[in-house]
């Protein structure tokens, strides 16, 4: 059963864990030097530091103080409770009204029932008195972000004048507009873009519509259409991207730009018919107030001299490669955000544009409207650029235009689709790119993968083994750790959350430049000789700082780290 705030009895929180036994004495010593020079809270910190869980933290204060803790995951919230407190004020004293008690009083879900002065503020913000229940940190962030759900705002909408006349055109396009459809909609594209998706998927089937997105790198499943709405859903979809809602059987590509939070959010859309109806696949490209950096890439040392050495030169070609969804545009952006400098000329050639740089001239390839990479590789050649960005060497043509330029004085930054950096030069080698071309021209090729970062509030530590660490001495793995994933509410239990690059980056001179007619697994030995951290070698390091894990690494780039 809650009490009443003001009848609780304060008590130093970490006090009240070594009480409970959760925290040794010497733990908690450590924690508060930790807090000292940090700031961070102690709660926090134990955690980061793995001495307990924010579980554990939650049921000690709740059994303390004789109050209720909640599992926030099952919890039904109420909305007319959420009313009464404002998202701003949620979020800054950590509480979630939960419900309306039978006298009238609000129940609110708070993470630290000891502190009075929030406890008052929240009661001045109420207007009245109120019960606490306990929950989780971690919880109670994810149940504000959904209670509080942001709206998506369209910036523009298709209009009706051009719409075809038949009337069961029309019937689907009002049911495509009706409110239930649109709230649908939005709630979907709402929690995909807080969940961190990168792309959203509608996908068709015999009994229903499923709705997946794609966080992380590794698709889950949001949500289910009914069969009955899913026709609409697909029209509505398609209304956002400017498509014609009548032609269901031709692929379909396009574009829809929102208001979301406090910025823009970029998406392409692209329509697919398929045996149970037509898929829909939306990619969330970067929105228009996001910058990379190089800072932002989190390179190692070595990687980033090497990279930062290659785009500082005043012509020639760095090229980036690695499978779809593996970064390479942001790290290219990282580049060109370097380079964008009021005495150069930058432009760009992109399929489609992914962020929006100030001072930098975008051009977005155009295939229905005749401008494709080449063609309008060649026609930027013709407007003075310093620097180039290519987005991808996709052809041929393509590839030579791109190298000629890069004998001519300008600087190109492009990507290709290679297993590694090696294989980059094996690749343009197929395109028919001359090999002398190759040797003069290339200033670096880098290869990456992104790997899922480990939560860092319930990453589990533990002793590496010999066969782990590729080592025949067991000795030789004596106090080394690594750590894996467990999963909790912050990371929606999967164990992993955000993304890190591993990179190799493999400057073109000395020994590799004279064996660019070599094969790729010599080009690789000679990199290796000449200092180049691989891509087992990044991930090592990741796996060895609690960055990533042993089996992530090994899943995205199929390199076994033993």
């Amino acid at each position: 059963m809650s009490t009443p705030v003001p009848g609780l009895r304060w008590i130093p929180l970490g006090q009240l864990l070594v009480d409970g036994r959760i925290l040794t004495e010497e733990q908690l010593h450590r924690a508060l030097e930790a807090k000292a020079s940090t700031g961070q809270r102690l709660g926090e910190i134990v955690v980061e530091l793995g001495f307990t869980t924010e579980r554990a933290i939650a049921g000690a204060l709740a059994e303390q103080y004789e109050l209720e803790y909640v599992d926030l995951d099952i919890v039904q919230l109420d909305k007319r409770a959420v009313a009464l407190l404002p998202e701003e004020l949620a979020r800054r004293y950590e509480a979630l009204p939960l419900s309306i008690l039978e006298d009238g009083t609000p129940l609110l879900a708070v993470t630290d029932p000891t502190n009075l002065a929030t406890a008052d503020d929240l009661r001045f913000a109420l207007g009245s008195n109120f019960r606490i229940a306990v929950a989780e940190r971690g919880q109670i962030e994810l149940a504000i972000a959904r209670a509080y759900r942001r709206s998506l705002q369209l910036i523009s909408e298709e209009s009706d004048d051009d719409a075809p006349e038949e009337e069961r055109i029309n019937d689907i396009r009002n049911l495509a507009s009706s409110t239930p459809t649109i709230n649908l909609v939005n709630s979907l594209l709402t929690t995909a873009l807080e969940e961190g998706a990168s792309d959203l998927h509608f996908e068709p089937r015999r009994e229903d519509m499923l709705v997946r997105i794609r966080v992380d790198g590794v698709m889950r499943e949001l949500a289910t259409v009914p069969r009955h709405m899913q026709q609409a859903v697909t029209s509505r979809l398609k209304i956002m991207g400017k498509l014609d809602i009548a032609d269901r059987r031709a692929p379909k590509d396009g574009r829809v730009t929102a208001f979301f939070g406090t910025g823009h959010i970029d998406m392409r859309i692209a329509v697919l018919a398929t045996t149970h109806g037509e898929q829909v696949v939306l990619r969330i490209l970067g929105g228009s107030d996001q910058r990379p950096s190089i800072a932002a890439l989190e390179m190692e040392p070595y990687a980033e001299a090497a990279f930062l050495t290659a785009i500082e030169q005043p012509y020639g070609t760095v090229i980036v490669c690695g499978p779809t969804g593996s970064g390479k545009t942001t790290t290219l952006y990282g580049a060109v955000d370097h380079l964008n400098r009021s005495d150069r000329v930058v432009m760009t050639i992109e399929d489609p544009v992914e962020y929006r740089l100030d001072g930098v001239s975008q051009i977005e390839v155009d295939v229905k409207g005749g401008l494709g990479f080449a063609s309008g590789l060649r026609t930027i050649l013709r407007s003075d650029p310093d620097v180039l960005l290519v987005g991808e060497v996709r052809d041929p043509e393509t590839a030579s235009i791109a190298i000629q330029a890069a004998m001519t004085g300008h600087l190109v930054l492009t990507s290709l689709h290679a297993h590694n950096a090696a294989g980059a030069i094996a690749r343009l080698r197929d395109m028919g790119v001359d090999t002398s071309l190759l040797a003069s021209s290339l200033n670096a090729v880098v290869a990456q993968r992104l790997a899922r970062r480990l939560c860092v509030h319930c990453r589990r530590e533990y002793s590496a083994d010999a066969e782990e660490l590729g080592v025949a001495d067991q000795s030789m793995s004596q106090n080394v750790l690594l750590y894996a994933a467990v999963g909790c509410a912050k990371c929606q239990d999967t164990g992993y959350a955000g993304r890190v690059a591993l990179r190799e980056v493999m400057p073109v001179h000395g020994e590799v430049r004279a064996l660019v007619e070599s094969s790729a697994e010599e080009i690789f030995a000679a990199a290796v000789r000449q200092g180049m951290t691989t891509l087992r070698d990044d991930g090592m390091r990741l796996a060895l700082t609690g960055v990533s894990s042993v089996d992530e690494i090994r899943r995205v780039t199929g390199i076994r780290l033993i």
